[in-house]
C-alpha cells in the first residue's frame, strides 16, 4: 500500500461541527448525532471504508446465494450462526421453514455486520464508538422482523388458531398501554405491598424526613449479638429483599438467627429538591447506625449495602474511618451486594453520561425538583431493549397475551424519585468524574474521604450477567480499600437482581464462585483460581457471618421502650406513590 499522504478532502470538520450543534440542541444523548459521527469517520478514512465495504458486499453475495439455492434444496454454508440465547427466534418456524430461516439470516447477518463495523469505526474514541453502537443496536432491535405481524410466523399462526381473537386482544392491550403511556411489563393488580409482597413481620422503630428504619421480628429464641443493618438502593423500594416468603433475604436471615434492620427510603417530593448526598449519608446511614447500636445496646453493627446503597455505604465507611477514632468506629464488618465504587467502566449506562447529557438531565430535574423513577427505568430498559421492550411488544400486541403477574417486575416498575441535588452530585462525582476512588477528592459530611482508609473486613457479592454493576468493575473495590483489609469476593450466576435475590432451592438452579482477591490480580485472574459451588451464595455468607457477628444472645424484641413501634412493617414510606 502506498505511503503517500492521503489528499482526500476533509469532510469531517464542517460536518462534525453540524453534528455537534445537532447534539447540543436536539440530541443530548447522541441517538442521531452518534450515527452521523460514525458515518463521517468512515468517509474520512476511505481505505478502511473500502475494505469494510468489500466485506459487507461479500456477506450480501453469500446471502443472495443462500436465497437462490436453499429453496431448491441445494445446501449453502450459512454466514450466520444462531445464538440460542436470542429468544426472538425461538419459535420452531424460524429454523424449520426455509423462507423464515432465510429472513432470519438476512436480518441477523446484516445486524451483526453493522454492529461490527460501527465498533471498528476509525478515528472515534471508545466512548463514541460504544455510544454509536448502542443506539444503532436499539434501532436494529426495533426493526427486527419479529416485531411486525406479517413478518412473524408465530403471530400469524396464533391469529389463525384463535380466529382473530389474538388480534382483538392485542389491540385492547395496545389501547391499555397507550393510556398508561408505557409498554407495560406486569399485571400490577396482582400485587399489593404489605399483603403479598414485603410481608415479613416487623416494626418501624425510627423515622425522619428521609428514612424509616424497620426492625424485623425475630423468629428464633436467640440471635447473633451483632445486628445486621441493610442499606437498600433509593432508586427502587426496599422490598426487593423481602419479596415473598420464599424469596425474602430478610426472612432467611431472621430464620438463621440474625437481628435484621433495613432502611426504607422516602419517595422524595419536589420540596426535597435540595436534599444532598451528604444528607443521605448523615441523616440516612450514620443516623441509622446510631439507632441500631442504641436499640441493641451494642457498640457495632454489620453494615450491608446493595447497588447504589452499597456505593453510599462505601462512602460512609470511608467517612467513618476518618470521622471516628479507630476504637469507636460503629461498624464491625461490611457487605456489598452488586456495588460499584470504581465507575471507570460502569457498563452501557455510560453512554448516558457526559457533560451535555447531564446538563439536559439537570434541566429536567430543575423543572420538577427530582428525577422521576419512570424516566430512569426507561433508560435501563433501553440497555436490554429486546427483553424489556420488544418482548412485551410482541407478546402483548402481536400475540394478544395477558400480562404475567411477576413479583420482580412489579417491584421494578414500582419506581421512586431522586432529589435534584443528590442525584446531580451522584452522577457527576461518581459516574462522570469517578472521584470516589480518588483519595480525598470528595469531602462529605465535612470530612475529606478516601476508600483507602477502610480496614474493616468485607464480603463482596457480584453477578455474572450484571449490566448495571458489571462484576469486573465491582472487583475494583479490592484495589481501592486498604491493601491489608481482608476481602471475600463472590460472583453469582444471573444478573443484577436474581443474582442477589437467590434463595436456596433443591435442586440448585444457580451457582457461585468464591475466593480471596488480590490487589495485584485482575478480575479474570481471580476467576481462574476461585472455587465454584452449586447453589446460592447465601449459604456461604451465612457461614461467614456466623464467625464474625458475636455470640448468641436473647433475641431483641421488634421494638422497645426507647424505640417504640411507629408502624408495622413494611412501613409508610414504601407506600408513597
Amino acid at each position: 500500500m502506498s505511503d503517500q499522504p492521503d489528499h482526500t478532502p476533509n469532510l469531517q470538520n464542517p460536518l462534525e461541527a453540524a453534528s455537534k450543534t445537532l447534539k447540543q440542541a436536539f440530541d443530548p444523548f447522541g441517538m442521531v448525532s452518534s450515527q452521523i459521527n460514525a458515518q463521517l469517520a468512515w468517509l474520512a478514512h476511505p481505505r478502511e471504508f473500502m475494505r469494510a465495504a468489500d466485506a459487507f458486499t461479500s456477506d450480501l453475495i453469500k446471502l443472495t446465494s443462500q436465497t437462490l439455492f436453499r429453496p431448491l434444496g441445494l445446501s449453502e454454508d450459512e454466514i450466520h450462526i444462531d445464538n440460542p440465547a436470542d429468544a426472538r427466534f425461538a419459535d420452531p418456524a424460524w429454523s424449520q421453514s426455509v423462507r423464515w430461516d432465510l429472513l432470519k439470516d438476512w436480518y441477523l447477518s446484516i445486524t451483526h455486520r453493522l454492529q461490527d463495523l460501527i465498533l471498528e469505526t476509525p478515528g472515534l474514541s471508545e466512548h463514541d464508538r460504544h455510544t454509536a453502537a448502542f443506539w444503532q443496536r436499539n434501532w436494529l432491535n426495533m426493526v427486527a422482523p419479529t416485531n411486525f405481524f406479517w413478518l412473524n410466523p408465530q403471530a400469524m399462526d396464533r391469529c389463525a388458531q384463535t380466529r382473530g381473537a389474538s388480534i382483538t386482544r392485542g389491540l385492547q392491550n395496545f389501547v391499555r398501554d397507550a393510556q398508561a403511556q408505557n409498554i407495560q411489563m406486569v399485571d400490577a393488580s396482582a400485587f399489593k405491598v404489605g399483603q403479598n409482597l414485603g410481608t415479613t413481620a416487623g416494626k418501624v422503630i425510627f423515622r425522619n424526613e428521609l428514612v424509616e428504619l424497620i426492625h424485623y421480628t425475630p423468629t428464633t429464641a436467640q440471635v447473633r449479638q451483632t445486628p445486621l443493618l441493610i442499606i437498600t438502593p433509593w432508586i427502587n423500594k426496599f422490598y426487593i429483599l423481602d419479596l415473598t416468603e420464599k424469596k425474602s433475604l430478610v426472612k432467611h436471615l431472621t430464620d438463621q438467627g440474625f437481628s435484621v434492620f433495613i432502611v426504607s427510603w422516602r419517595n422524595p417530593p419536589a420540596e426535597m429538591r435540595n436534599t444532598t448526598f451528604d444528607d443521605y449519608l448523615l441523616q440516612g446511614v450514620n443516623e441509622l447506625v446510631r439507632v441500631t447500636t442504641a436499640f441493641c445496646k451494642v457498640p457495632q453493627v454489620h453494615l450491608v449495602g446493595y447497588c447504589i446503597g452499597g456505593t453510599l455505604v462505601s462512602s460512609y465507611m470511608a467517612w467513618a474511618n476518618k470521622h471516628y477514632p479507630a476504637n469507636k468506629l460503629p461498624v464491625a464488618q461490611w457487605t456489598l451486594l452488586a456495588t460499584l465504587t470504581d465507575f471507570s467502566h460502569p457498563g452501557e449506562i455510560n453512554i448516558f453520561i457526559d457533560d451535555k447529557a447531564l446538563d439536559e438531565l439537570e434541566d429536567l430535574m430543575a423543572r420538577k425538583g427530582y428525577l422521576d423513577g419512570s424516566e430512569m427505568a426507561a433508560s435501563f430498559r433501553l440497555l436490554r431493549s429486546n427483553s424489556l421492550i420488544w418482548n412485551y411488544w410482541v407478546h402483548s400486541y402481536l400475540l394478544g397475551e395477558e400480562l404475567v403477574p411477576f413479583d420482580v417486575l412489579f417491584w421494578n416498575v414500582d419506581a421512586t424519585r431522586m432529589p435534584q441535588a443528590m442525584h446531580s452530585y451522584y452522577l457527576r462525582q461518581m459516574y462522570l468524574h469517578n472521584n470516589l476512588i480518588q483519595p480525598e477528592a470528595l469531602t462529605i459530611g465535612g470530612e475529606p474521604i478516601s476508600l483507602g482508609r477502610i480496614t474493616q473486613e468485607l464480603y463482596a457479592v457480584t453477578a455474572e450477567e450484571d449490566h448495571i454493576a458489571p462484576w469486573t468493575s465491582c472487583y475494583q473495590i479490592r484495589k481501592t480499600i486498604a491493601p491489608k483489609t481482608k476481602v471475600r469476593f463472590v460472583r453469582s450466576t444471573s444478573g443484577h437482581i436474581l443474582g442477589i435475590v437467590n434463595p436456596p432451592v433443591n435442586p440448585p438452579k444457580r451457582s457461585y464462585w468464591v475466593g480471596e482477591p488480590s490487589a495485584k490480580d485482575s478480575a479474570q485472574d481471580w476467576l481462574e483460581h476461585a472455587e465454584k459451588h452449586p447453589g446460592t451464595w447465601w449459604t456461604d455468607w451465612i457461614s461467614w457471618l456466623n464467625e464474625r457477628t458475636g455470640p448468641m444472645v436473647k433475641a431483641y424484641p421488634a421494638s422497645n421502650r426507647q424505640f417504640p413501634a411507629l408502624a408495622d412493617a413494611p412501613g409508610t414510606y414504601v407506600m408513597e406513590k
